[in-house]
């Protein structure tokens, strides 16, 4: 049996503790899923659940390889996931978790086409943020011109793919984060207005430069921390596009809003998860969670406009690291640590 190389866990703690480099069978995919030889690990929020320990949707069983996401070539195919053979590509894994090696399993679903013009790191940073923050403000807030939107952490990777499609749009953008180095890196991408978190008020300061009216549109990536006071800055009619809850990952499964509250602030809610689905998973899914994922057929299509716009130069993958893959474990607890910007990008 063929072996790889994988970052995997025993128990959760600390990445820089938990974390071991090991020699593992390389996995099998199953019949519509494909094996990716890993050519770019893009390190994301959800996995530090799965090194750390928290709340997650599903609890894999320890000991495992966290990684969700994933950039390589197909080197074996399912029974049904023969025309992915030899592609190109960038994928979330199979049940979120795997992609900490040389080696990952995806499910065909959820793998699209990278273009070989588009070189590393940036093909490896494209796909999570960007399709997230389509997501969230075209499809989902439906984001016109001349529309005001404040984008939470907007220095981070779904941030900062969040300005960008907004610039495009012609919103305007209210943008906070928590330093001003972070800042900097918002005014670089054509932010309108910066808020330090840390030192000012964001809802006072977005209620006076718009003049008391508030924002079109909130894109939301940290929760509970700024839920209120969000809520507190949309105008009439406006979206509150709820794609995370990096604050307090643990209300993500409690009942803690109010429907007075939604009812009073004449907002819509829009709830955002980056999971596509094709014709026989999508009603599966319907009826027996009652969820709604999107047609994997939108999700191509965001990633050919996307991969078009950053071949074009609109867009730019916003990268604050690559790293080795045997420094993955410093890399995680630097996420941990919130000492990163953009996305960090381990490369094989």
């Amino acid at each position: 049996m063929k072996r790889m190389q994988a970052w995997r866990t025993q128990r959760y703690g600390p990445p820089l503790e938990v974390l071991k480099l090991e020699d593992v069978p390389i996995p099998e995919p199953g019949d519509n899923e494909v094996l990716v030889k890993v050519q770019g690990i893009p390190l994301n929020l959800n996995d530090l659940e799965r090194v750390m320990g928290g709340n997650m949707m599903v609890e894999p069983e320890l000991p495992y390889s966290p990684g969700m996401e994933v950039m390589g070539v197909v080197e074996h195919c399912g029974s049904a996931a023969q025309a992915w053979q030899g592609k190109r590509v960038v994928g979330i894994t199979a049940g979120a978790h795997g992609g900490f090696a040389e080696y990952a399993v995806c499910p065909a679903v959820s793998l699209f086409d990278m273009p070989d013009a588009i070189p590393l790191p940036d093909a490896a940073a494209l796909f999570f943020p960007f399709h997230l923050a389509w997501l969230g403000l075209y499809d989902r807030a439906d984001l016109k011109a001349d529309e005001t939107v404040l984008i939470h952490a907007a220095a981070g990777g779904a941030g900062s793919a969040a300005i960008q499609l907004a610039k495009l749009r012609g919103a305007r953008v209210i943008a906070t984060a928590g330093s001003d180095q972070k800042l900097s890196l918002c005014r670089d991408l054509s932010a309108d207005v910066l808020i330090n978190y840390q030192q000012e008020d964001f809802a006072a300061k977005v209620f006076e430069v718009t003049n008391k009216h508030g924002v079109d549109v909130v894109f939301d990536n940290v929760g509970e921390a700024v839920m209120e006071k969000s809520m507190n800055c949309l105008a009439y009619n406006g979206r509150y596009v709820m794609n995370g809850f990096a604050s307090d990952k643990t209300v993500a499964d409690e009942k803690f809003l109010v429907p007075r509250r939604i009812a009073l602030g004449n907002f819509r809610l829009c709830g955002v998860l980056l999971a596509y689905a094709d014709d026989e998973s999508g009603p599966f899914i319907k009826e027996a969670m009652g969820w709604n994922f999107p047609h994997r057929s939108l999700g191509e299509k965001i990633m050919r406009d996307i991969c078009g716009l950053r071949e074009q130069g609109k867009l730019t993958a916003v990268i604050g690291q690559t790293a080795a893959f045997e420094d993955l474990p410093q890399c995680v607890q630097d996420m941990a640590d919130r000492n990163t910007s953009g996305r960090i990008v381990i490369t094989l």
